[in-house]
């Protein structure tokens, strides 16, 4: 899948499930074991991004680097901010959580 397609699929899950914005909330969920994919963009500031990817190494969630900014992450999940860590629970409706296995298989 695509980052396009994902960032379709991102704005599903906003509507339609449970999505959390920034770092303290992704660490939250993924210490809690409730988060089910992490998605960070493009510019966000790498030593956080290295922590969430640590901590998605020890977790059963799924790690995922969008290429493209923080702002951008903002506008497709429909927030007038920017979004540096988007992690979602509760896919809803969306397709992110195939995507994200399909993308690990290729690794």
């Amino acid at each position: 899948m695509s980052d396009a397609e994902v960032g379709k699929e991102l704005r599903r899950a906003v509507d339609s499930g449970k999505v959390l914005f920034g770092l303290r909330e992704a660490r939250k969920s993924i210490l809690k074991g409730t988060a089910q994919l992490v998605i960070v963009s493009a510019n966000a500031k790498k030593g956080e991004s290295e922590t969430v990817r640590q901590l998605c190494g020890t977790s059963s969630a799924p790690f995922y680097q969008f290429n493209a900014t923080g702002l951008q992450l903002g506008s497709l999940c429909g927030k007038p901010f920017v979004v540096s860590f988007a992690t979602v629970e509760k896919a809803g409706k969306s397709k992110l959580l195939e995507a994200a296995a399909q993308k690990k298989g290729k690794q």
